[in-house]
Parts: structure tokens; sequence; C-alpha cells
């Protein structure tokens, strides 16, 4: 947005900007469409290649927890961070904790299919990426590892079967 259309958005609190910003004017139109057009093509990106990247993310990975026994395809991470990188730098309204929940869920998910794990252990490697990812993201790593009632839940459950 920068570069191109010569608008620069606060930095969140406690962040800083890497790269110096550009000499560039700001324009509302090429603003406007730079954010239509990013949206366009993420759309297009997700719809063709991952369906299942669509959203923000955590109902897709909760979903993978529950219904698919942990299994998300090994498309869907990379498919997941290109699109949300367009959205997030074309000005897009998004947020981050979403998809790099679905991001870490999905290489947690890659690497135990990689190992020939089973569904409990896949489940288990799941929800550590999304913890890894969410930490990650906050810049907090002991307080990723919590996760939603929703995944304890199921976790005691196969526990105690």
């Amino acid at each position: 947005m920068d570069f191109i259309a010569g608008y620069r958005p606060p930095a969140p609190a406690g962040e800083h900007h890497l790269p110096l910003p550009t000499q560039t004017h700001f324009n509302r139109i090429i603003l406007l469409f730079l954010s239509a057009i990013g949206g366009i093509f993420s759309g297009w990106l997700v719809y063709t290649f991952a369906s299942e990247a669509k959203g923000h993310g955590t109902d897709a990975a909760i979903d993978s927890y529950h219904r698919k026994g942990g299994f998300i395809r090994g498309r869907v991470p990379i498919i997941k961070t290109i699109a949300s990188a367009i959205t997030l730098t074309t000005g897009g309204s998004g947020g981050r904790e979403g998809p790099i929940a679905q991001i870490g869920a999905g290489f947690g998910s890659f690497l135990a299919t990689r190992l020939n794990l089973s569904d409990r252990e896949q489940r288990i490697m799941m929800a550590a990426g999304i913890g890894a990812g969410v930490g990650s993201i906050f810049r907090a790593p002991l307080a990723g590892p919590y996760l939603p009632p929703k995944f304890c839940t199921e976790t005691r459950s196969l526990n105690q079967r």
C-alpha cells in the first residue's frame, strides 16, 4: 500500500515499521482499486486451489480437528499463507490470528501425515501447530499452548476412550 498508493497504516503498539517509507504521494483511488484487486486475486486463489482455506481460518481448523481426524491437505497452509499475505498487504479487512491458526494447524497436520501418526497423534500435532502459530503472532511463546475450550473438551474425551 505504501509503494503503490502512498498509504502507510500505523503500526500496532510495540511494533515498528521495518522498511523506510517511500516517497509516493497518497492516492485514494489507487488505494481503493488496490484493495479490490487484492481481494479478487486472493479469493480466486483460495477458491481455485484450496477452498477449505476460505474465511478466517479458525473454524476450518476446528472442523478438521473434530470431523476429519486432524487431517488438512498439504496445500492449504501454503495457499492460506499466500492469500492472507495478499489480503493484508493490499489493505483488505482481515486479522493475523485466524490465518496463522489455520496455517499452523496445516503444517502440524502435514508433519503428522508424513510421519504416519495415528488420528489422535495427528490431532495433537494439529493443536500444537495452532498453539505455535498463535504464540508466535503475539510474541508470547508460553501463552500460545492455551487452546480454546472446544479443543480441550475433545482431547479429554479422546483420552478417556
